[in-house]
């Protein structure tokens, strides 16, 4: 019998724990009709409430479940991540533990694959909700996703993805700054889409702050595309020969005799200009160069302090 395994990334979400298992267990019985097994894999992300507890208490509803409990709080997508190196299933997906995105999805998807499709994407169907700022920030990070990174990804992104055996591979050993979501385009897979209809969130807050946004668009960018240093080779250039030809001219008008005595207002202005430039520069190439550090020093991406398998 073949497996779909569902990886939980779980911080702070002890009050949806029980009803996640008992929406998971529909789901296995859905499965089961389909001649599939379900693992379930929960990676409790360093939670300081009763997480951990509540894990421990109901992963028996679901009979092939690992509880995975990290020693601090490393994030969603390295929890996913350390989820993903885990499961032994022949396909798998990612799911939040808040419940707004619908567990009904997983065998739909899981019936796609069924029928040949190897990688399956799930958009809303309706717009977001989401404060003005972060619907600014989100088109404008796919607006510019499609420029300069991945021409044919989708304008507005995926929530879900549900992915065959033979792309798993891939993602389990990957690099850790990486974005999943354009690295699964990058690997050539067509994706099937469906829609489906966001649910509300029915308590606690989101954990997807402008921090981890602004992580995940230097990710994105500094992962994928060239752009950005071939951007700043060619601003480099233009200044180089901007500034050889004002040396010229000044060098010229000092031997003309035009210009009498060389403006300190002029020399601070581009000392100041160049100096910023070289700043910026230095800025971008040592976000490459930190990528190269944090892949070459074997630093794990997440430590698992505890896994307990059902028996």
């Amino acid at each position: 019998m073949k497996k779909v395994s569902v990886v939980i990334p779980c911080f702070h979400v002890e009050e949806f724990i029980l009803p996640l298992f008992h929406n998971m267990q529909k789901v296995e019985k859905q499965l089961n009709e389909m001649n599939l097994a379900l693992e379930l894999v929960c990676v409790d992300d360093g939670s300081k409430d009763g997480t951990w507890n509540e894990l421990l208490k109901h992963r028996h509803l679901i009979k092939d479940t690992q509880v995975v409990r990290l020693t601090r709080n490393f994030g969603a997508i390295c929890a996913s991540n350390a989820g993903l190196k885990l499961v032994t299933g022949d396909a798998c997906t990612i799911y939040a533990a808040d419940l707004q995105d619908p567990l009904e999805l997983i065998p739909e998807m899981a019936q796609l694959w069924l029928n040949g499709e190897k990688y399956i994407t799930a958009v809303r169907a309706k717009k977001r909700k989401d404060p003005l700022l972060t619907r600014l920030y989100a088109k404008l990070y796919y607006i510019l996703v499609k420029l300069f990174v991945m021409k044919d990804f989708p304008e507005s992104g995926f929530d879900i993805a549900f992915w065959d055996g033979s792309i798993l591979q891939y993602l389990k050993n990957t690099s850790k700054n990486i974005n999943r979501s354009l690295f699964s385009h990058w690997l050539g897979f067509k994706p099937y889409v469906i829609e489906y209809e966001r649910r509300e969130r029915t308590s606690g807050k989101s954990g997807w702050t402008f921090s981890k946004k602004w992580k995940l668009f230097l990710d994105s960018f500094l992962g994928f595309s060239v752009v950005p240093i071939r951007f700043i080779s060619f601003i480099g250039m233009c200044v180089s020969f901007l500034s050889f030809g004002y040396g010229i001219l000044m060098l010229i008008g000092g031997i003309t005799g035009k210009i009498s005595e060389p403006g300190f207002a002029t020399v601070t202005s581009l000392i100041t200009f160049l100096l910023g430039l070289v700043i910026v520069m230095l800025g971008v190439i040592g976000e490459y160069l930190w990528r190269i550090f944090d892949e070459v020093n074997k630093r794990p991406e997440a430590v698992v302090e505890e896994i307990l398998k059902n028996e």
